[in-house]
């Protein structure tokens, strides 16, 4: 995957997205959960996603829909990069065929009035 769509908690002090969901499904050792604790309590985009998370009934499940998620948005990103290269392709082109009229338009002018010399 590529490090322009990295997870939003790496980058910060944040649990990893893996820490919230061990702390959801009680899997973390006590000390691990006294510091996301520490953390909930000063951090709002944690406390809401953890909510999020407690929320929802087949928490076994969350790691999948993460990585469908992530493999949907990816295909969609990349299919509109493919399109707007697709557009950009075409503007150069338009761009080279209108040159090369002028170009051949100019060289007719310049013989056409060169005969009449």
């Amino acid at each position: 995957m590529s490090k322009h769509f990295n997870d939003i908690f790496v980058t910060t002090k944040c649990p990893s997205q893996q820490q919230l969901l061990d702390y959801v499904q009680g899997k973390l050792q006590p000390e691990e959960q006294h510091e996301v604790e520490m953390h909930l309590s000063d951090c709002e985009l944690c406390s809401e996603a953890l909510e999020g998370l407690s929320a929802i009934q087949h928490q076994e499940k969350i790691p999948g829909w993460l990585r469908e998620m992530k493999w949907e948005l990816l295909r969609k990103l990349h299919k509109r990069t493919r399109i707007k290269r697709k557009q950009e392709t075409y503007i150069y082109l338009a761009v080279i065929i209108l040159a090369v009229i002028f170009l051949m338009l100019g060289l007719f002018w310049a013989y056409h009035f060169s005969l009449k010399r």
